[in-house]
């Protein structure tokens, strides 16, 4: 590793602490799913949305404190807040989850584009070196080799560290959209059963319920 290091020229020093940042990131998240999997309670989210149909928010409120679902937690935030804006509450709350979900998810972006244009600068600096040598009467071949191998070394290097940066980007990335949907179609859902509760005790038409 060192030996390749010194061989790649400065450029490799920049590389590395991209693809630490890189492995950092990706287990962070890959953690994170984990968890977020193991905190899935579909049973507890058709209890909130039948008390809700029925007109027992209190209800639904006390089953879905102190869960670790991310759909319980939006449908608890619009339930706290039903009586002033429900739909502001929801979209709070989703708006926060999702802003979890893609979080670092720029930083695997931005080493996406970095790491290959720092291996193009590798491979330029490596060129200028061997051209340098060329320069000379006699040129130094072990000053050739030098730039050469440092400008595919650094390409090399680039290469190898977005190519499964990427992947994992675009596996994070639909993650979120598949969790986005599961969101959507949940909070879709409450707000018709909470609109069916609301309806049944006649607090939109209050005058046909008399």
């Amino acid at each position: 590793m060192f030996y390749w290091m010194v061989k790649g020229g400065p450029v490799m020093w920049p590389l590395l602490l991209c693809s630490v940042i890189a492995v950092g990131v990706i287990l962070e998240r890959v953690l994170f799913w984990m968890r977020e999997r193991r905190a899935q309670h579909a049973e507890l989210i058709h209890k909130i949305l039948h008390l809700t149909e029925r007109g027992l928010f209190e209800e639904a409120v006390a089953a879905a404190r102190n869960t670790q679902d991310p759909v319980a937690r939006i449908l608890l935030n619009g339930l706290s807040h039903h009586h002033f804006s429900l739909e502001g509450a929801l979209e709070v709350a989703v708006n926060a989850e999702l802003k979890r979900m893609k979080r670092y998810l720029g930083v695997l972006d931005t080493i996406i584009t970095v790491a290959p244009l720092l291996g193009i600068f590798g491979t330029v600096t490596g060129i200028l070196v061997a051209f340098g040598a060329l320069e000379g009467r006699i040129p130094d071949p072990k000053i050739v080799a030098s730039g050469i191998a440092q400008a595919v070394i650094t390409t090399v290097a680039g290469l190898a560290i977005a190519i499964p940066t990427v992947i994992a980007y675009n596996y994070f990335c639909a993650k979120v959209e598949e969790a986005s949907g599961d969101i959507s179609t949940h909070v879709t859902n409450f707000q018709i059963v909470y609109q069916k509760a609301k309806i049944g005790d006649g607090s939109i038409f209050p005058s046909m319920s008399k």
